[in-house]
């Protein structure tokens, strides 16, 4: 059982230079605490992607980090060019010694998509032809592609990674197909849905992979996301929670709100009760209750890599530090020792 981080970097209400480096003193304390790996989220135009930029963000956290390893789940590939991230991704794994993963994906929201004139089928092409020319530019000294969308004749590329062929590959899961795919690939993944689907969704991967790989190969990671607050009593941890989960969802519907539309998930967990009674994605309380609720999602899912969203919304510097070392201390000492 590892434990890592996911950060959509939303705003706080402080401003942007603030805003950045309380993020970076929290990574710091991640680092320190024996995290695995943290793993932000690329979005724009909303205050949900106050880090619309994972390369420039992960430069700066891999100056202040020794250990954690790190990657974006995901970068999304419409909005960069698949040269210029393919160097981004070789400069990154050299800066950090090789600490770098990468995930990869379209962009979850069509009104993003749509910022920058695509449509979603003109965002999976892109999606998929930029992922096959990111791979090849990586692992290639020349690089010649044909495709609808990218076309590239014999291009000399200079920066390879330090980890060969390249970082570890990550991808969050929505489908039993994507499970099937993504397993045959070989690539680390993330499910966040409620314990009854993401049970599915990693049992089947988790099958597929030993179908190929064979029933004593070791599994890749196969996360799940969960918001997690912890302080010393139940009530303490609830009350940060709910505060900051209503800014937190603030910037979430801040984008679909002014186009008058709905996200496709997340629409129930208006408040962060629901959140957890209904659709089961967060928990906030005491070490034990936290303990017993994570280990019943586990036993339901067969994850072996639980990724939490511990800082969102307004969270205030020493609120999340108090959260982070609870767990850290109580928390994932225990859960190893249940589930090795």
């Amino acid at each position: 059982m590892e434990f890592g981080i996911f950060d959509h970097v939303d705003a706080d209400g402080q401003p942007l230079q603030q805003l950045f480096e309380t993020r970076l003193k929290v990574v710091e304390a991640y680092d320190r605490l024996g995290f695995r790996s943290y793993h932000p989220a690329e979005h724009h135009f909303t205050p949900l992607g106050i880090g619309a930029a994972p390369s420039v963000w992960l430069s700066a956290v891999a100056q202040r980090t020794k250990r954690l390893r790190f990657g974006p789940l995901i970068y999304a590939l419409p909005f960069t060019h698949p040269i210029r991230l393919a160097e981004e991704i070789a400069m990154l794994d050299h800066m950090s010694g090789g600490r770098l993963e990468m995930g990869f994906g379209r962009g979850a929201s069509p009104i993003e998509l749509a910022y920058i004139g695509l449509d979603a089928a003109a965002a999976d092409q892109t999606f998929r032809e930029g992922l096959a020319v990111v791979l090849a530019a990586l692992t290639n000294d020349r690089l010649t592609y044909r495709g609808e969308r990218f076309q590239f004749d014999n291009v000399p590329i200079h920066l390879r990674p330090l980890q060969q062929p390249h970082p570890p590959l990550w991808y969050g899961l929505h489908s039993l197909d994507s499970a099937e795919r993504v397993a045959r690939q070989g690539w680390n993944v993330v499910a966040n849905e409620k314990p009854s689907a993401s049970g599915k969704l990693l049992a089947r991967y988790r099958d597929v992979w030993r179908e190929k790989n064979g029933s004593k190969a070791p599994l890749p990671h196969m996360g799940l996301a969960r918001h997690i607050v912890v302080a010393e009593t139940d009530a303490q941890a609830l009350d940060i929670a709910r505060r900051a989960y209503k800014v937190w969802l603030k910037s979430f519907l801040w984008l679909f709100e002014l186009h008058g539309a709905a996200p496709t998930h997340w629409e129930r967990s208006s408040t962060f009760d629901i959140l957890r009674d209904a659709e089961e994605r967060g928990i906030a309380g005491s070490p034990k209750t936290v303990i017993e609720w994570l280990s019943a999602h586990i036993e339901a899912t067969g994850t072996n890599y639980l990724v939490g969203q511990h800082q969102f919304g307004d969270m205030t510097l020493t609120e999340t530090l108090a959260s982070i070392e609870l767990y850290a201390r109580d928390v994932m000492p225990e859960l190893r020792r249940r589930f090795g």
